[in-house]
């Protein structure tokens, strides 16, 4: 029996064979990362893709009308993750931002984002035009954002609180929120940066100078986006091939199976394998847009927005701060860094996706 018999409609194996070629990389990557063995990174990383699959096709084969049910509960059991994690969490190179499960550890902050998303936009699809116009409507989004940021900042993690608050006001808005308010909130919030600077940690002051200037102290802070540029350009066209590349293999690259996981990639691949992992990367952004572009209600729609820019968010943020082009704040590249819950949490994102296409046709008022 063909696998498109059994499948609904709308389900899209083109994104699902592109993901698929995209984890495969992040497989190989790891797997040279650790001179040619499948441990300890590449074995546990395929587990994880496969475990995410299950989560993909539960979920992409439910009805969107029950993950809206379950939009507030899912948020729910995220934010008191995140409380855990601030109790009793495990601590790691500095920050506390893991709960123990013995299996691997669970980072709550991962769940938020798609947890965040989904709770937006159920709490949107139950406001009308006239009541998306009025600023008491963005009280209870505020908060929705604002909670967790907060919580996330004092684990600490810089980066993780910045792409909530973006996804966050993303979704806000999307939902039709005017332009001089959106204006007015930023214009606070660039007045509040000095003060926002003098609450930053030591080190996350140092990686913006250093971002700067990373010349300024190449041996310390400014290492690891140094000789990530060193590895990058040393890829040149076509790259060095694999598990060639001299900056990965001989460990002058630092976290090369996480944070600079594109960077070890561009050095045995070069500009052209990096040029078809972003045109890999590109096809899911589209895809999402035309899924946003056809669902028929507003909670969907939201929905497939705000994973379709949290996903542009992970591949532009990560990119560029490998290049140098941003400040290091430690955010994946998705479905090839090592890492579970960031693993798990985009599969979830693109089964809630793939459901909001099979059902991009079902109308559904604003009440349950």
């Amino acid at each position: 029996m063909k696998i498109t018999a059994v499948l609904p409609k709308y389900f899209n194996l083109n994104v699902l064979l592109t993901v698929t070629v995209i984890a495969c990389l992040g497989f190989a990557m790891l797997y040279s990362a650790a001179g040619g063995s499948m441990s300890p990174w590449a074995s546990k990383q395929i587990m994880r893709f496969l475990l995410g699959l299950i989560l993909l096709f539960s979920i992409a084969l439910t009805d969107i009308r029950f993950w809206r049910s379950a939009s507030y509960p899912f948020y729910l059991v995220a934010f008191v993750l995140l409380i855990f994690v601030e109790i009793k969490g495990h601590i790691g190179m500095g920050a506390q931002r893991w709960i123990d499960l013995y299996v691997f550890q669970l980072q709550p902050s991962e769940l938020m984002k798609i947890a965040l998303i989904m709770a937006l936009a159920n709490y949107f699809h139950s406001q009308s035009v006239e009541d998306i116009q009025k600023l008491k409507t963005y009280g209870i989004p505020l908060i929705l954002i604002g909670a967790p940021s907060l919580l996330v900042l004092r684990q600490p993690d810089l980066g993780t609180m910045m792409i909530l608050a973006m996804t966050g006001a993303v979704v806000i808005f999307l939902a039709g929120i005017r332009l001089w308010k959106i204006l007015t909130v930023l214009g606070i919030i660039c007045a509040a940066l000095p003060i926002f600077w003098q609450k930053m940690h030591t080190y996350q002051k140092n990686r913006v100078l250093t971002f700067l200037n990373p010349e300024q102290d190449p041996l310390g802070t400014g290492y690891h986006i140094l000789q990530s540029k060193i590895a990058i350009g040393s890829g040149g066209f076509f790259g060095k091939g694999f598990m060639q590349g001299t900056q990965s293999q001989l460990n002058f690259l630092p976290e090369k199976q996480t944070d600079f996981i594109f960077a070890m990639y561009c050095e045995e691949f070069g500009a052209l394998g990096a040029f078809i992992l972003m045109a890999l990367y590109g096809y899911i952004i589209l895809y999402g847009f035309r899924v946003s572009l056809e669902t028929k209600n507003m909670f969907g729609r939201l929905l497939s927005l705000g994973f379709t820019s949290l996903f542009f968010l992970y591949v532009f943020i990560n990119i560029g701060m490998v290049m140098g082009l941003l400040p290091v704040v430690g955010v994946p590249l998705p479905f090839m860094s090592y890492g579970g819950t960031s693993m798990l949490s985009l599969m979830i994102g693109l089964g809630l996706l793939m459901s909001v296409s099979i059902n991009r046709h079902i109308r559904f008022g604003g009440s349950f």
